[in-house]
């Protein structure tokens, strides 16, 4: 038996996607995917309050195509909640979710309005994550031992409601009708007996008219809603290991051994002859797969007693599923499997705690793998393309937002009126001398770096809480050569120049490595902490930690506009931290920092900057500093070469990329050992002169280009179309390039020359303000992730609004500067 409708809709989907490929690239799978015109998608059907994805796909050691959640119906919100947790997770590893849409209330209750909401969710999650959903309402209607079994009427009735929902919408789910296999219907035997019928339920379930339902009844099609609502049929086939066909079904025969299935009992229930004392006239497969020409879902499992003797794990599990896969070569149109994956209390055995797992012992998992690989019936996942956790890291790169799309008109302007302003600072220098800054020449902190630093971690508070006004349009709008991010790196690098030789003259070499690590770890159990206590806020109500724990793509990261919209999850598996124990891919995951609230990720990477700068120190202290930025050097270029490779997983590495930023902290190291030398030689005569003609230069040349490409003359041997590929060649934040680490050299020589001579008005103006914020500014950026929380969990906020933007800023700064003043919690969080 073949499948031709199948086939045909399988050929239809792969010329259209053969047709972008002609025309000159190859479009992203979405979540409308056909079912495999050969083999079947394989899934767990989770515990999802004790498992996940990542979990699962490490025990099996592949990627599913499928996973199945149970979701109470209708829908309210702990419900939309563990649907949208599924739905994130299933999409990381682009696989499909079959959602069990499980009735709460009777099923005469349920209206079109809940119908509705149920599809907004399905096309929420279509849009957000791009996952194809299966939905599968009141499944096992046909059994006595659900709330909403033998119920014909109802159950057809509010499946229609869905169904029309759904195939309305714009969702692309599928809807599936799956019973429970036949045998022993109308289960007199089974758990939870229901009242009896209604006397119309009851003439539908007579199907063969002698007046009382009984095992000559049809168990399946008073329940069918018609070839119109259905996409895909199921069928649930679990093996309760109780013997043969004449006294497996039922709970007064007792489990008392674990016992491997009989030879072919899997085929058999495909046939229809399995547990049945009559004969059926035709298959559930020939009739509802075959003769609607629908893909077939089948649920199974096989359970296992650990408490009993009998056969062994092994060979109860692997008797089962191997003659599953087997009977898949018989039944083509069988397009997806689920195993259920969980322990659970059965009343079939007695009401004692059963294993139906397939991955929790190594060597059965080992053997499933194999199996499944090797029986050649079984697709994997991906399915569509994945919305990994890294994805969204690398989607929270904030660009500076010009409003008119031409970043580098913007980077143009800012490095023309910084020249400007530099030429300025050399007049002004020279006319008013008593505004310098009055240096002493004395080694430690300087006032300027100070300052500088309070304004660098203004704009990164400023650009984190996400309201309008006039402090987001300069720190996000109008600066355009730089953000706050390579500032912030390059000069706590430039302040641990300057700082750690002070500890090392002070106590010596050895004690300044160990408060170098001390501080080190400080940052990293802080982290964590901040982490946890992030994650800890998502039980309390109505705080709203989605806006810091997701994060919604703007089309910043690298899969471009077309992912606009899409949300995702940057806490993996942090709901697995609450098991006892916890699983280790969960713990690994909080230990590597890949989980975390996205305004705070590049906390990672000053963990591991820390971490270096004993050993750089030691080098730059022995003269060998060259050693340090060839060395550093080297670091970028194979960021460069290899793009891809990371160190770590942690979650910064997408957004601020150790190879490439380290090349920042590196040179500031440097730069602030020897800040004293370097600055008396820039500030020589021909130190001036290089120093003025670097700048005017470089800013000269940008503006020469970005006239040509406006008003369209001829740069002469300046190709005319580098205006419009350099800021995708050279500006790139993310992997700093040469454009980016000019502009930071640029920012740096203008602001300190800027800050030398205008010193006394702008401190004056500035400096109660941006220096002890400067001074203080990891504590700063720490706690600028509560107050990014406690601004999103405003009700009703209008981040639109310029008005109560500005009052939010306001507030905001002037909060932390009173934190700081009173040095709140000094001794805890570090500066």
């Amino acid at each position: 038996m073949r499948r031709p409708a199948l086939r045909a809709l399988a050929a239809l989907a792969a010329a259209v996607a053969v047709v972008p490929l002609v025309l000159g690239g190859a479009a992203p799978a979405t979540a409308d995917t056909a079912p495999p015109a050969e083999g079947a998608w394989f899934g767990p059907d989770l515990d999802w309050g004790s498992d996940g994805p990542d979990g699962y796909a490490d025990r099996l050691g592949e990627t599913p195509s499928t996973y199945s959640v149970n979701i109470d119906y209708p829908i309210d919100d702990d419900s939309a909640d563990q649907w949208r947790r599924s739905a994130r997770a299933a999409a990381a590893q682009g696989a499909a979710l079959v959602v069990s849409l499980e009735p709460s209330r009777p099923l005469a209750d349920l209206d079109a309005d809940q119908a509705a909401r149920a599809d907004e969710l399905l096309t929420e999650f279509h849009d957000q994550y791009g996952i194809a959903q299966l939905v599968r309402f009141a499944p096992e209607m046909n059994g006595n031992w659900q709330r909403w079994g033998q119920q014909p009427t109802e159950f057809v009735r509010a499946f229609g409601q869905i169904a029309d929902a759904v195939h309305d919408g714009t969702s692309t789910a599928d809807m599936v009708w799956a019973p429970s296999y036949g045998a022993g219907y109308p289960f007199a035997q089974a758990d939870g007996r229901l009242p009896a019928t209604g006397a119309r339920d009851e003439a539908l379930l007579d199907t063969d008219g002698d007046g009382t339902v009984t095992e000559a009844d049809d168990p399946y099609g008073p329940y069918y809603p018609g070839d119109d609502a259905v996409d895909w049929v199921g069928l649930t086939m679990f093996f309760f290991g109780k013997g043969d066909a004449s006294t497996a079904a039922g709970t007064d025969v007792p489990l008392v051994a674990n016992q491997a299935p009989a030879e072919g009992e899997v085929q058999a229930r495909f046939d229809e002859t399995w547990g049945y004392s009559q004969p059926q006239e035709a298959t559930f497969y020939d009739r509802f797969a075959v003769g609607t020409d629908h893909p077939l879902l089948l649920d199974t499992g096989a359970l296992y007693d650990q408490g009993l003797d009998g056969a062994t794990e092994l060979a109860v599990k692997q008797g089962w599923w191997r003659q599953m896969l087997t009977a898949l070569d018989d039944q083509p149109l069988v397009a997806g499997v689920t195993w259920l994956e969980t322990v659970r209390e059965e009343a079939e055995a007695g009401d004692r705690e059963v294993d139906w797992r397939a991955t929790d012992d190594d060597a059965v998992a080992a053997a499933f793998r194999a199996d499944l690989v090797d029986s050649g019936a079984i697709v994997f996942g991906p399915l569509t393309d994945p919305v990994t956790p890294e994805e969204g890291d690398a989607a929270t790169v904030q660009v500076r937002d010009g409003g008119g799309g031409d970043e580098m008109g913007w980077i143009v302007g800012c490095a023309v009126a910084l020249a400007l302003a530099f030429l300025l600072s050399g007049v002004v220098g020279r006319v008013l001398p008593r505004w310098r800054y009055p240096d002493d020449g004395k080694p430690g902190r300087d006032l300027r770096i100070d300052l500088f630093r309070g304004f660098i971690i203004l704009a990164v508070v400023i650009t984190h809480i996400e309201v309008a006004g006039p402090y987001s349009f300069v720190t996000l709008k109008a600066v355009g050569a730089i953000t706050g991010a390579e500032m912030f790196v390059f000069l706590s690098g430039l302040v641990l120049g300057m700082v750690y030789p002070l500890g090392v003259k002070k106590f010596g070499e050895k004690t300044a490595a160990i408060g170098a690590f001390v501080r080190a770890r400080k940052q990293y159990v802080v982290t964590l902490v901040v982490i946890l206590v992030v994650f800890a806020l998502s039980f309390v109500p109505l705080v709203n930690t989605d806006e810091i724990t997701t994060f919604t793509d703007r089309g910043t990261g690298d899969t471009g506009a077309g992912a606009m919209g899409r949300v995702y999850d940057l806490y993996p598996n942090a709901d697995r931290l609450l098991d006892y124990p916890p699983p280790w891919y969960a713990v690994r995951q909080l230990l590597l920092l890949e989980m975390g609230p996205w305004p705070f990720n590049i906390m990672g990477l000053f963990v591991v900057l820390s971490l270096t700068i004993p050993g750089l120190m030691w080098l730059v202290k022995r003269g060998l500093w060259w050693v340090v930025l060839v060395g550093s050097w080297a670091v970028y270029a194979v960021g460069v070469l290899f793009p891809d490779f990371s160190l770590l997983p942690s979650q910064f590495e997408p957004v601020f990329p150790l190879f490439a930023w380290q090349v920042l902290f590196t040179h500031g190291l440097v730069i602030g050992n020897y800040r004293r030398q370097i600055v008396s030689a820039l500030t020589t005569t021909v130190g001036k002169v290089l120093v003025g003609v670097g700048v005017v230069g470089y800013a000269g040349f940008l503006a020469l280009i970005w006239a040509g490409s406006t008003y369209g003359f001829d740069l002469g041997p300046i190709p005319s179309s580098i205006y419009d590929s350099l800021y995708l060649t050279g500006y790139q934040r993310v992997d700093m390039q040469w454009g980016r680490l000019v502009d930071t050299a640029l920012v740096v020589v203008c602001v300190y020359a800027i800050l030398t001579v205008f010193w006394k008005p702008i401190a004056a103006a500035l400096g109660w303000l941006w220096i002890p914020l400067g001074q203080a500014s990891l504590y700063v950026f720490i706690w600028q992730v509560f107050f990014a929380l406690a601004v999103a969990s405003i009700p009703g906020l209008d981040r639109t609004n310029v008005i109560t933007g500005t009052i939010i800023h306001t507030a905001v700064i002037l909060l932390v500067w009173w934190m700081v003043r009173k040095r709140f919690l000094f001794s805890v969080i570090p500066r």
